[in-house]
């Protein structure tokens, strides 16, 4: 009797299926469970329905696709290479999970074109996309004409049950259903199983209707094991939907065709062993030895590779069409594109002299948006519920982004500081030149520190605007006084942690973050207001660190400030200076920018010989004491704040002219 043939579904699917196996078998680590279970779903929206160019994954109106379930990465890496992306071949995957693969543990942009979101922890990578979604409705809203279409692509998603049950994208999904972002599609690999068991450990609520209540529009496949047809009609559904995001349930088995392992935690995130992967060779009728792709297969996937320089070819041709008939929308679109910023963006910052009146960083922080906003179309976001205090607003917009007013770039997040900062990483894997910024109170850090770590992990330009910096905050207490989160930023690598002494240095702060596309920034701003200083710049700011106020000839003591704290310091200078003491003042806006400078550089404004030196800052101390040294002192905090005014807090706290002058003859040896 002749077997059956194999459908080319099958072998399709089956090639993502064993080649999970294989490499993480190989490995000896990984997540087999989720690409097998998987695959149906993956080929279903790669071989049908996503629109992309393996040979240019950069091409801006591809499609875009995000794993959120990240440590099920060999569906992806399957799925790039089948369909022909130079950047994963067969010797990558074979290289899965090894030292400089372009195959690590979890999705990574800047390891792997094609990936387009680094996708690790769960839930960031859903809540990335809803960014994504945004960026290209407001794209779309802003340049498309009726008789010219240069934005329209959809984003797509897999995600699973823990994702689902990660707080961040229960706060993103809500706010894209407000936003009624009609190109979300998620498709919802509902396994039943985490690393912990089955998910009626912990896990039992009805999840489409939870994103029902969002708005979103739901589906369910119940044979997604199998049914590719059930899928892509789901998809196809989903795709007619305009006015809501889509989530499909697909109900998988994890593991699919391991006979022994399949709907278990024990293949979640463990390879499968070499007799397990032989007996679901059998299982699935696999005749191929690992690695093996049968040509058929790569002939079926790579027809992605024709389609996508057709799809890439048409829309150069389009956008050829609109640079003639919008040649100023063109410019402005494709320059966007290119990474540049326009010319004499930043030419409206304000400067300020002693003379001015002395307003918080917050306020200058406002100004400072006010002056960019109309010179950089690209900046783009807004609030989480906190604008009239965040001052986060562009002066002069009207209105704000919703799914009536797509156009506009004021963004109100909601009580939801985690899915912002996740939403602005979204927004800047975009890759279209959309600068992204967001507010809350520094101390609301802490909800969006996952977010904000895979912003420095990816090199993403994301601007954080913190503002109640410090004890000043007040009469709200310890629950909203940072105290260790200035510091703890500081240790984040690549993230650039600014807290300006006053209008310049916070005009400086802004144009080092806007400038540095490859690297977060955090503006650390004051509640209350704080004196303008005479020998501040905005310049000055680039070099992290620098003498603000000097003695004659060589000091005997350092002052070192940072914020509204500086002023104590050029005070406390003022004061030991008419004692006959030679003090200089050393103004620190960004550790990271001083520490990138020259040692020669570095060694004039703080010389090695000079070890007398004084820290004052709001904040703990941790990371100071590389300046400091052994024969200095700080100002600084070593406890939680207190609930009374914010001058009051200050006072108690030791953050007076009088303790500075204190501790600095402390330092140098007075009675």
């Amino acid at each position: 009797m002749v077997a059956a043939p194999v459908s080319i579904d099958t072998l399709c699917i089956n090639s993502i299926r064993m080649l999970a196996v294989d490499a993480v078998n190989k490995s000896n680590s990984g997540h087999p469970g989720l690409p097998m279970g998987c695959a149906p779903m993956g080929y279903a929206l790669w071989d049908k329905f996503l629109r992309h160019n393996p040979k240019n994954p950069k091409w801006f109106n591809r499609d875009r696709f995000v794993l959120s379930a990240g440590h099920g990465c060999m569906l992806l890496y399957a799925l790039l290479h089948l369909t022909g992306y130079d950047s994963v071949t067969i010797e990558d995957i074979k290289e899965f999970r090894q030292w400089g693969a372009r195959t690590p543990g979890h999705p990574e942009t800047f390891e792997t074109p094609g990936v387009e979101v680094t996708a690790g922890p769960l839930g960031a990578g859903i809540s990335n996309a809803v960014g994504l979604a945004i960026a290209e409705s407001h794209l779309a809203a802003k340049f498309n004409k009726p008789d010219t279409t240069i934005v329209d692509h959809f984003t797509y998603v897999i995600m699973g049950d823990g994702c689902n049950q990660e707080g961040v994208a229960s706060e993103a999904c809500s706010l894209a259903g407000h936003l009624k972002l009609g190109k979300l599609i998620a498709l919802y690999d509902d396994n039943q199983i985490t690393i912990d068991g089955r998910t009626d450990v912990s896990f039992t609520e009805d999840v489409l209707k939870r994103y029902e209540s969002y708005g979103w529009h739901i589906q369910h496949v119940a044979e997604g094991n199998t049914d590719v047809n059930a899928i892509a009609k789901a998809i196809e559904k989903a795709k007619a939907v305009t006015d809501k995001p889509s989530i499909i349930k697909v109900t998988t088995t994890i593991g699919y065709g391991s006979p022994n392992k399949s709907d278990t935690a024990g293949v979640h995130g463990a390879p499968l062993g070499e007799e397990e992967a032989s007996l679901t060779r059998k299982e699935l009728d696999w005749s191929y030895g690992p690695f093996e792709v049968p040509e058929e297969a790569y002939n079926q996937y790579r027809q992605a590779i024709d389609r996508g320089a057709k799809l890439e070819k048409e829309w150069n041709q389009v956008l050829a069409e609109y640079r003639t008939k919008y040649s100023k929308e063109s410019a402005e679109f494709e320059r966007m594109l290119r990474g540049e910023l326009p010319d004499g963006w930043e030419k409206d910052l304000p400067t300020y002299n002693p003379d001015d009146k002395g307003l918080a960083t917050r306020k200058h922080s406002q100004i400072c948006l006010g002056a960019l906003g109309p010179n950089l179309p690209e900046l783009i976001g807004g609030s989480a519920d906190l604008t009239h205090s965040n001052y986060t607003d562009i002066k002069g917009e009207s209105g704000s982004f919703q799914s009536n007013s797509r156009d506009k770039r004021y963004l109100h997040f909601g009580v939801r500081e985690h899915a912002m900062a996740a939403i602005l990483n979204g927004i800047a894997y975009h890759n279209s030149g959309l600068i992204p910024y967001g507010g809350t109170f520094l101390v609301f850090a802490d909800y969006m520190r996952g977010s904000m770590r895979l912003s420095a992990l990816s090199e993403l330009g994301v601007i954080y605007v913190l503002t109640h910096d410090s004890i000043g905050v007040g009469e709200d207490g310890p629950t909203h006084q940072p105290i260790e989160t200035i510091p703890s930023l500081r240790a984040m690598p690549n993230m650039l942690v600014f807290r300006p002494g006053d209008g310049n240095e916070t005009s400086g702060a802004y144009k080092l973050a806007i400038a540095n596309r490859n690297r977060p920034s955090s503006l650390c701003l004051s509640r209350q207001a704080m004196a303008n200083q005479a020998n501040s710049s905005i310049d000055k700011v680039a070099l992290g660190g620098y003498i603000l106020e000097d003695s004659e000839g060589a000091p005997d003591l350092i002052l070192i400030g940072t914020g509204s704290e500086l002023d104590l310091c050029v005070q406390a200078q003022k004061q030991l200076q008419q004692e006959g003491h030679k003090v200089r003042v050393v103004s620190m806006p960004c550790v990271e920018l001083f520490e990138e400078q020259t040692d020669s550089y570095k060694n004039e404004v703080l010389p090695p010989t000079i070890r007398k030196r004084i820290v004052v800052e709001a904040a703990e101390t941790f990371g100071w004491h590389k300046y400091i040294g052994l024969d200095g002192d700080s100002v600084t905090m070593h406890r939680f704040g207190a609930s009374a005014p914010g001058g009051t807090c200050m006072e108690k706290f030791g953050f007076t002219v009088e303790n500075v002058v204190a501790k600095s003859r402390g330092v140098l040896g007075i009675d």
